[in-house]
């Protein structure tokens, strides 16, 4: 049996040994001898040698050749050893061993002797099998090194039928134990076989395996990582495993916060060292099922000087604001902004004034708040100025409704809404500021018009077009002649929704009537910027017709109002994406791949055309689908709530196979479609 004694040797975290002499049986030897067989491809006799030196059974020689072999790198070489060894006849072998030690008429000493022989024995040949998956690993063979790892186990749990004791187990047959378990997973995930993952994690935190407790809280943050980003959904744990009235997590979810929290507990106690990546986990978890207050208890009971005191502080402010208690939110970032503290932290300031804003007694000190991260925002990313402008806006029209005096109400009034405007720029796509704006025009009489377009598309949104139309007759009946271009617009475009083009071909024509008129009374040449909010842009009234046509086929209409559209402004995506439409109602593929292509080449962002690219591109067969995928992609990612693009892509991913993805992505079509707006709620910023 051997006895390994490793003399001038080091071993890194794989258990590798580094090339020297080995003892084994109380013998020593040379590896040179060997290595240079080794290097001559005579395998058997190189094994011939160990076995003959250190007096070795066929086993153990080879599991000790092919170590030689994959501490030298020759991953291949060392694959083509351990090929030899044959592992059920090594287990049958020590099986008996390992059941002498429960045998009554044998001494102690006998049996711990025998105990500690089996070991070193297991320990070689199993480590063999795990270098062996390791060195498949490396070759790409992933699956195969799954099945490799998986036969150490199995063998690991026929030759200890009770788990692995916490005593008289030998060191190297431990490390390469936990080395496989902790492998087991990985390899499956690797080889893209999550559901073999999922099982392979469960077996690893469920059995006796002896593991330390850094190497279970690695397995324990491993399996909570793939649960919560693999987007694989795992059943519960089986029957088997659970204990009556133990609790049985009910989704992904569930299962990775019960790991986070236990991997939690464990550093508290001291039990593994600290991690920040758990805590990030964590928070995000908790985040997800809006469990902020339960992530605040978990903050608390970490550890004085592990995070610094205001970004503890911060963060409780921003669970206990998540979890609605606002009082005890603001009083922790009140002392995280004190001038002893961090009082220019912006996210700290902006997160004060959004609470103050819900407030009308805290609404002053949210307006000082919402000052001081403006003019902490210099140099920084606009987004965080345009929340800060929002929240002053906010602030002071909470601090409105607490006025006593009809001039300070009216001046804080006029005050809101010039900084809630002021904020758009930096804000466009923030719907919530449309809404907020919306409301206070609404609320304050700021602009009638903007409140009855406003009206008009929420109706539309939720499909109420009959509604919507009737709503733009009564804002037209009670708005001057001059204002009513953006009212007519949307008229125009209730019409096409209800399937009118003839209705929707009059209403255009009022509006350029309109626009003209307006072009007439400036004294100016046509210009395509409007000046102001009422200003009609005749560009895009005779684009607008121009499109309305193509979707009817009639070319030669649309061809004259592209040429009134042309003669405004000469080169625009918008032309080039008409152009492209009516070379598509052609047959012309070719032609309108061209023009969506220069339309793109003058603005990369124009989302139309990606959608219509990726649409012709979907027609030309499976070689085209990733190019389909990216365009789509992209067009998604400038507008999320694009319904064609989700449409285009699930298309897409229906004709390559991916039926679940394909799915999701017409789901989302259809959700986008039954809360569509006629126009984008940020027209009316």
């Amino acid at each position: 049996m051997v006895q390994m004694l490793r003399s001038r040797s080091t071993t890194d975290s794989e258990g590798e040994l580094s090339v020297g002499e080995v003892r084994a049986n109380g013998l020593c030897m040379k590896t040179t001898e060997v290595e240079a067989k080794l290097d001559e491809g005579n395998i058997e006799e190189a094994e011939s040698s160990l076995r003959e030196g250190l007096s070795l059974n066929f086993e153990e020689a080879r599991a000790l050749l092919g170590r030689l072999e994959y501490q030298r790198g020759n991953v291949e070489g060392a694959l083509r050893v351990f090929d030899g060894i044959d592992l059920q006849a090594a287990i049958q072998r020590l099986q008996p061993s390992f059941s002498e030690r429960l045998h009554p008429r044998k001494g102690r000493s006998r049996i711990e002797s025998l105990i500690t022989v089996s070991q070193h024995a297991a320990g070689l040949v199993l480590e063999a099998i795990y270098l062996k998956a390791k060195s498949l690993q490396k070759l790409g063979r992933l699956t195969e090194a799954a099945h490799e790892c998986k036969s150490v186990l199995d063998a690991v749990e026929r030759i200890f039928h009770h788990g692995i004791p916490n005593v008289q187990v030998d060191s190297k047959l431990q490390e390469t134990v936990s080395q496989a378990v902790e492998l087991f997973p990985e390899l499956w995930k690797q080889a893209g076989c999550y559901h073999e993952a999922m099982s392979a994690y469960r077996r690893a935190l469920l059995s006796q395996w002896n593991l330390d407790n850094d190497c279970c809280a690695r397995i324990q943050k491993g399996f909570a990582v793939f649960l919560l980003y693999s987007g694989v959904e795992a059943a519960p744990p089986s029957l088997a495993v659970q204990m009556d009235g133990s609790y049985v997590p009910r989704n992904n979810l569930e299962e990775a916060i019960l790991l986070l929290m236990i991997l939690m507990k464990k550093i508290y106690l001291g039990k593994t060292k600290w991690d920040p990546s758990v805590m990030e986990h964590l928070t995000f978890a908790l985040s997800l099922c809006s469990q902020t207050s339960v992530l605040a208890k978990q903050l608390e009971e970490v550890m004085p000087g592990v995070f610094h005191r205001v970004d503890r502080w911060i963060t409780l402010a921003l669970c206990y604001s998540g979890a609605g208690q606002n009082s005890t939110s603001l009083n922790l970032l009140r002392k995280s902004l004190h001038k002893h503290e961090r009082p220019d932290d912006l996210m700290a300031l902006l997160l004060a004034a959004k609470i103050c804003s819900e407030d009308s007694l805290l609404a002053a000190e949210g307006v000082g708040y919402a000052q001081r991260a403006i003019s902490n925002t210099q140099g920084t990313d606009n987004h965080f100025k345009g929340v800060g402008l929002r929240m002053l806006g906010l602030c002071l029209a909470k601090q409105s409704k607490a006025s006593l005096s009809d001039a300070e109400r009216a001046r804080l009034q006029s005050e809101a809404l010039k900084k809630l405007n002021e904020a758009v720029p930096f804000e466009r796509d923030n719907l919530d500021l449309i809404f907020e704006l919306g409301r206070f025009i609404d609320a304050t009489g700021g602009s009638i018009s903007k409140g009855w377009r406003l009206l008009v598309m929420i109706l539309s949104a939720q499909q109420r077009f009959s509604e919507a139309e009737a709503v733009t007759d009564a804002a037209l009946n009670v708005t001057a002649k001059w204002e009513q271009g953006p009212l007519l617009r949307l008229k125009a475009k209730l019409k096409i929704s209800e399937s009118l083009p003839m209705d929707a071909i009059e209403t255009f024509c009022s509006l350029l009537a309109l626009a003209q008129a307006q072009r007439k009374s400036l004294g100016a040449c046509p210009s395509v910027h409007q000046v102001d909010d009422d200003r009609v842009n005749e560009f895009e009234v005779w684009y607008g017709v121009a499109t309305l046509y193509s979707s009817l086929s009639h070319w030669r209409d649309a061809e004259i109002c592209l040429g009134k559209a042309r003669e405004l402004k000469e080169y625009s995506v918008e032309l080039l994406h008409a152009e492209g439409v009516k070379f598509e109602g052609h047959g012309q593929i070719q032609e309108a791949l061209a023009a969506y292509i220069n339309a793109l080449l003058l603005d990369p962002g124009y989302v139309p055309c990606k959608i219509l690219i990726g649409a012709l591109l979907l027609k030309m067969g499976s070689k085209a689908f990733p190019v389909v995928r990216s365009l789509l992609s992209d067009a998604l990612r400038i507008e999320p709530t694009n319904r064609m693009a989700w449409y285009y892509l699930g298309m897409a991913h229906r004709d390559d196979g991916r039926i679940a993805d394909a799915t999701d992505c017409f789901q989302a079509a259809s959700i986008l479609e039954e809360s569509d707006p006629i126009e984008s709620f940020s027209s009316i910023l």
